[in-house]
């Protein structure tokens, strides 16, 4: 049988009936040269597809090497469960860290901001994270909120005294509500096992900027103490108001004053009127529990909570993290501060 003549044919991929002659002539110590200019294609041709479809990578066997290739091009057809391997493992490691899915989303949108191939919507993650095929992976677990149905939240129990010169928040002005000005704070108290010991936190509105500090005590000298702590080191511009609560660690308010820092409260049992800190304070319950003892938590350890806090971009600053707005917006005062 003569082959002389046969022309090279480029990029036609090997059906099965090529891969029937490939078996036998391979079989026979047939070159990959001499087997590609018989069927019309190079020996490089030949040689890949005898080593991606050999059977253990020994044998090649022609009805092998077509379930192969089938098979293989079934797959290929498949798209990755998040688009692609670099989506992926983006989406992941920022999911092990705390990232919400839509903090995921808005912040990969941000950063590639040129490449429309780092796109993902945060829908499709959660459909990734609780698909049958992974859901035993349990992802979920990284969500911020870990049951399916979430619990209504009825707050702490206030302990109400009478609060001098309290001024109720109805008479708060317009422009915190807004958040369009910069430093307007919402304050609270976050309680350890039998509210022996707390944390005292506090949030600027405008860019969700998250502060603690540990209290020995659920009392009002630890708490001003605390927000002392927390205000003395800011410029004027980044502390003009704080709403608190009704709660008995909020008497000695008046000190604040000194500070230049006008105070308001909220209605009796609205926590929702501080929903920015109350909301906060949850994040910090994803670390903390209820009945945690706060006794062997140190400074240090509440700072790198509220760090890795500060850290995750957030949908309604436009994916910007807290920490980037904060500090935008201490500059653009000009005003350097050392922490």
């Amino acid at each position: 049988m003569s082959f002389e003549g046969v022309k090279t044919i480029k990029h036609k991929k090997i059906n099965g009936f090529e891969r029937d002659s490939i078996s036998v002539w391979h079989s026979q110590g047939v070159p990959n040269g001499e087997i590609g200019r018989r069927l019309g294609k190079h020996a490089s041709t030949i040689g890949r597809e005898i080593k991606r479809n050999s059977f253990k990578g020994e044998y090649y066997v022609a009805i092998h090497a077509q379930n192969i290739s089938a098979e293989r091009k079934s797959n290929a057809g498949k798209r990755h469960p998040l688009k692609n391997r670099e989506v992926f493992r983006w989406t992941i490691a920022r999911l092990m860290r705390g990232w919400s899915p839509e903090q995921i989303s808005g912040r990969m949108k941000l950063v590639f901001k040129n490449n429309i191939q780092m796109r993902i919507s945060s829908e499709t993650i959660y459909s990734f994270i609780y698909s049958q095929e992974y859901k035993e992976r349990k992802f979920w677990e990284y969500l911020p909120w870990k049951r399916k149905t979430r619990r209504k939240k009825l707050g702490r129990k206030v302990h109400r005294g009478r609060i001098p010169d309290r001024v109720s928040i109805h008479l708060r002005p317009e422009v915190v509500a807004a958040r369009e000005e910069f430093g307007h704070w919402e304050g609270d108290t976050v309680e350890g096992k039998a509210h022996q010991n707390g944390i005292h936190t506090e949030v600027e509105r405008k860019s969700r900027f998250l502060t603690a500090r540990k209290v020995a005590k659920i009392d009002s000298p630890e708490a001003v103490k605390a927000q002392i702590q927390i205000f003395s080191p800011l410029p004027a511009h980044a502390r003009k108001t704080v709403t608190l609560d009704n709660g008995r660690e909020n008497h000695l308010h008046r000190k604040l004053k000194g500070l230049g820092i006008s105070t308001f409260f909220c209605d009796p049992y609205s926590f929702w009127q501080r929903g920015t800190n109350e909301h906060h304070n949850g994040l910090i319950r994803r670390y903390l529990p209820k009945k945690t003892d706060f006794s062997t938590l140190t400074q240090q350890d509440l700072d790198e909570i509220v760090e890795e806090i500060n850290d995750r971009p957030r949908k309604c600053l436009g994916f910007y993290t807290p920490n980037e707005v904060f500090l935008r917006e201490l500059n653009n005062q000009r005003v350097a501060i050392q922490y």
